[in-house]
């Protein structure tokens, strides 16, 4: 496995940025969250972005350090995602709380959140429970 996070990887588009928070699906696992959203193009690939709140961390040598831990994490278990998804996806990965984590408990967080990720992708319409009305 690849354990790189090359520029083809990343989310920069504003459109698909603004698709992502209008269109998206979430998942959260404390205190991480991803929203995320099929592709249109599958032939790009699946394209991450990262983000740290300004309320919670008012100096931005705070931010980044937050956004640094989480590009790493990603980089280190993509494998989890990339080898669970079928289709390309625009996914933004947020840190959502106060508290300042070590990177290994981030890093603990994020495999849950990818798994759990994963498991809703590829959960069959069969397998809900069906309602009759």
């Amino acid at each position: 496995m690849n354990f790189t996070y090359p520029k083809n990887e990343r989310l920069k588009s504003r459109t698909a940025i603004g698709l992502l928070f209008s269109e998206g699906k979430s998942v959260s696992k404390y205190p991480l969250r991803l929203v995320y959203r099929q592709a249109k193009d599958n032939s790009e690939g699946t394209k991450i972005g990262v983000s740290v709140s300004k309320k919670y961390f008012k100096k931005a040598v705070d931010r980044n350090y937050f956004k640094r831990v989480l590009r790493e994490t990603y980089r280190l278990n993509k494998h989890l995602l990339l080898d669970n998804l079928d289709q390309s996806y625009s996914i933004m990965l947020f840190y959502q709380s106060k508290d300042r984590l070590s990177f290994e408990e981030i890093n603990t967080k994020t495999i849950q959140l990818f798994e759990k990720f994963t498991a809703q992708i590829n959960k069959t319409p069969d397998s809900e429970p069906k309602t009759e009305s």
